[in-house]
């Protein structure tokens, strides 16, 4: 195995080690508390009584209406929140409805269990108590959120998760988002999230990476830094249906079209015009703000979204720097980003003789509804 094979991978796994907060799970839980009345939960990626997922619904058992709660973790069966992985068995936790004994209310304590195996979400034992739940809750290993949200799908469960920012590109997660089957939490996509991260870990940050940037010291404590962490969910939430406002006119001067796609480009989110009916490329940033009945989602600018197809390729363009020298590289690179025509400020570029063109960040591309007469 290469070296920066073991570098991706020990990154990878310190990543998946990341532990959510629990002010940050009482933030976004909040909005969500009409959904969990008479449900089973599941949290099948953590250490079961320490897990601030576990402390949340235990702590509001009652207050949620919860009929029951299991905690499950991988290759853990000890009290501490930071498993090393070596157990190859592990317990998982369940908390029932109390009763009432003599008009008051005695809240059921938690039974621990023994698993066979290791505790691995895909195993047969994790998927028998996946299949018991109602809604699954829970920060999953960010390496595994593609095999992790299939599996959700694949049973048809309600879920609220935590994963990387970056998910909304893969191509097994976009589809999804969509198809409004599957969308972002209230917690802004650009707001940081800290995490709890191992002992070992975090003097590995102090010593080699940025204060503020890869992590911060909260209470003398440190703090692992995800500026690129989410909240992916199917529950309907009141933020998703809050109409965003418009007051931009479409001009061609202000928004051109894409060299590439059937769609007009527009910079920034709060610029979207009122009067355009045809297809927008927006900043991926627009998913914290979609409305299902205010925008249709079309596709994104990638060669693998077959929905809304790139029908321009730029194979046989040299990419240019500013100083009008050859990069030595191809416009192939560049096939399926949204492309505008023109030479940009700034960056590189690409020329095809008298063509020249320039690539942007990604795109989604979406539709207002209600409108009726086009341009």
């Amino acid at each position: 195995m290469s070296l920066n094979r073991n570098l991706r991978d020990a990154k990878r796994q310190k990543n998946d080690d990341f532990y959510t907060q629990l002010a940050d799970i009482e933030n976004e839980l909040k909005h969500y508390r009409q959904h969990f009345a008479g449900k089973v939960v599941y949290c099948n990626c953590d250490d079961p009584k320490i897990s601030n997922f576990y402390k949340y619904f235990s702590l509001n058992f009652e207050a949620l209406g919860l009929r029951k709660l299991i905690t499950t973790c991988y290759k853990n069966q000890y009290m501490d929140l930071f498993s090393d992985h070596t157990s190859e068995k592990a317990i998982w936790l369940e908390c029932n409805q109390g009763t009432y004994e003599k008009g008051a209310y005695v809240p059921s304590g938690p039974v621990v269990r023994h698993l066979k195996g290791d505790g691995d979400f895909r195993s047969t034992e994790c998927i028998e108590l996946l299949t018991q739940a109602d809604i699954v809750v829970t920060n999953p290993p960010f390496s595994l959120f593609r095999e992790y949200v299939a599996q959700l799908v694949q049973y048809g469960k309600k879920f609220l998760i935590v994963g990387s920012q970056n998910a909304v590109t893969y191509k097994e997660i976009f589809p999804l988002i969509k198809d409004n089957t599957m969308w972002l939490g209230v917690t802004p996509k650009g707001q940081d999230m800290l995490f709890d991260v191992p002992e070992g870990y975090a003097q590995e940050l102090v010593a080699n990476a940025k204060e503020g940037s890869a992590y911060r010291v909260v209470k003398g404590v440190i703090k692992g830094r995800l500026g690129n962490a989410a909240w992916f969910t199917n529950l309907d939430h009141r933020k998703r249906h809050e109409e965003l406002i418009l007051y931009k006119c479409y001009s061609p001067e202000e928004y051109p079209t894409y060299d590439n796609y059937d769609a007009i480009n527009v910079d920034k989110i709060a610029e979207i015009p009122m009067d355009w009916v045809g297809a927008m490329g927006v900043p991926i940033t627009f998913l914290d703000k979609h409305n299902p009945e205010q925008f249709e989602i079309l596709g994104f600018s990638s060669l693998w979204d077959d929905d809304f197809k790139s029908h321009t390729f730029y194979d046989d363009y040299a990419e240019m720097r500013q100083d009008r020298t050859k990069t030595g590289l191809s416009g192939q690179k560049a096939n399926g980003y949204p492309i505008l025509r023109g030479r940009p400020r700034k960056g590189n570029y690409l020329i095809k003789g008298e063509e020249v063109v320039y690539t942007l960040y990604r795109r989604i591309f979406i539709r207002r509804k209600g409108l009726s007469h086009p341009h």
